[in-house]
This record gives C-alpha cells, sequence and structure tokens, in this order.
C-alpha cells in the first residue's frame, strides 16, 4: 500500500477549519498530515501555497495556533510540522522539540535547512523520536544521495523536479529512485508537482506521494463554504489514495 501524504496551512482559513479539514482527510485516506507553518518568504512553495501562507498571516496565524491544532489533530492522525527554520528556531528548538514529542508531533520538514546544518540537531532529534525528514533532489550527487539518507527517518522526501512546489513538469523519475534506493531502506515519498492527474505516474517507484497545492487550490476557493471545501479535498485524497494504489 503506497501512502498519501498532505500538506494544508495551518490556521487558514482559521483554526477549528484546520482542526475539521485535518481529521476528515485522516478518514479520506490520508496517511500522514503536514501542517504548515505560515511564513512570510515560503521560498521553496509555489504560487498557491505562498498566497495561502500570506492570507493566514493577514488573518493573525500565530505559532501557538499550530499547537493548538497539533494536540487536537496529531492523537488521530500521523502529523508532521512544515516549515521554515526561522518559525521554529524562534520557539527554542530545545524547548520545541521535546514539545512536539508530547503533543504527539512526529516529525519536522524545513526545507530551507542544508543536511549539514540539520546535523547539529540530529541527537535533540533523536532523544526525542521526532523525525527531521530528509529531502533529496535530483541535481544531488549519487554521493551526496548516499551521505543524506544514510541516517533518514520516517521517509525521504524526494522533490520530484528542480523548482519549486505545485508545478506539473514531467520528469523520468524511475533512475532518480534507484539511485536513492540502492543507499538506504527508507520509504521514499515523492513530492513537488503531485496532483491528481500526475500522481499515479510519478509514484512509480516511490512509496508514497507528497500532495500540497492541489489542496491549498480548493482551500482558496472563497466562492466555497467551509463545508465544500472539506468535501473537496476528502474526495480529492480519495482519489489520489484510489490512483496510487491502482
Amino acid at each position: 500500500m503506497k501512502n498519501l501524504v498532505a500538506y494544508i496551512t495551518s490556521g487558514y482559513p482559521e483554526k477549528s477549519f484546520t482542526i475539521d479539514l485535518a481529521l476528515a482527510l485522516g478518514e479520506s485516506g490520508v496517511d500522514t498530515l503536514e501542517l504548515g507553518v505560515a511564513f512570510s518568504d515560503p521560498v521553496a512553495d509555489g504560487p498557491l501555497i505562498e498566497k495561502a501562507n500570506h492570507k493566514a498571516l493577514e488573518l493573525g496565524f500565530k505559532f501557538s495556533h499550530l499547537l493548538e491544532i497539533s494536540r487536537e489533530v496529531a492523537p488521530k492522525i500521523d502529523t508532521l510540522w512544515m516549515g521554515y527554520f526561522n518559525s521554529f528556531y524562534q520557539q527554542n528548538m530545545d524547548k520545541l522539540i521535546p514539545l512536539a514529542k508530547e503533543i504527539g508531533v512526529n516529525g519536522l520538514i524545513i526545507p530551507d535547512v542544508p543536511h549539514e546544518e540539520a546535523l547539529l540537531y540530529k541527537e535533540l532529534f533523536h532523544t526525542n523520536e521526532v523525525a527531521n525528514i530528509s529531502f533529496v533532489a535530483p541535481t544531488d550527487s549519487p554521493q551526496r544521495i548516499q551521505t543524506i539518507v544514510k541516517d533518514a527517518q520516517k521517509f525521504i522526501y524526494m522533490v520530484a523536479y528542480t523548482g519549486i512546489t505545485g508545478s506539473g513538469v514531467a520528469e523520468d523519475l524511475l533512475p532518480f529512485l534507484a539511485t536513492i534506493k540502492q543507499y538506504t531502506q527508507t520509504p521514499v515519498y515523492v513530492g513537488f508537482g503531485v496532483n491528481e492527474k500526475t500522481a499515479k505516474n510519478k509514484v512509480k517507484g516511490a512509496d508514497g506521494v507528497i500532495v500540497g497545492s492541489a489542496f491549498i487550490n480548493i482551500l482558496l476557493q472563497e466562492k466555497l463554504s467551509y463545508q465544500e471545501k472539506i468535501q473537496k479535498c476528502s474526495h480529492l485524497a480519495k482519489m489520489i489514495k484510489e490512483e496510487i494504489n491502482s
């Protein structure tokens, strides 16, 4: 069974909605939830997620809201925090990682921290049994891939192309996947540009997919009611989970 990871922006359009959506996604085939931490300059994200980040901040999103959402959600669905390093660093990593463990959050995804810098926190994550998700990209050499995935935890986030999230750029990922799998038994999930149209192709040779912009596109449709947004996201999740396992 191949896994589906869903990204949603915490607190957009509001905290209670995020909780309801997260729980609905968990009932609709999503195996792991990425709770996005709104940031003013999300450099690795496409225009849709960037827009949702800005809207969440305009609506008053605070880190404390992420904690409140996580306390409701993490006991019921495998939960990760996805955000940029400054958001976490400001909370004091020595206190934050144990708190994540206490709440039940199982890992962090921090796209702007290079592997070498992430090693500074390796013991902190390990001691608290919280994963720091590793990234690999097509531009990485086999030697660098071997270095990055050596101690990879939970899953490896494989960047599906060199760019930002939300694009449907097509490429043959199988040779790249084969290279990664030479060096690790850790599951490899494909992210960036994955939606209901591309998921079946992108998951070939991988263990799962990570979907963000496709869900955020629904959340940004202001004509839809909260319930309609949840219904559409749930339907999308079911569709993608079926596609990647058919």
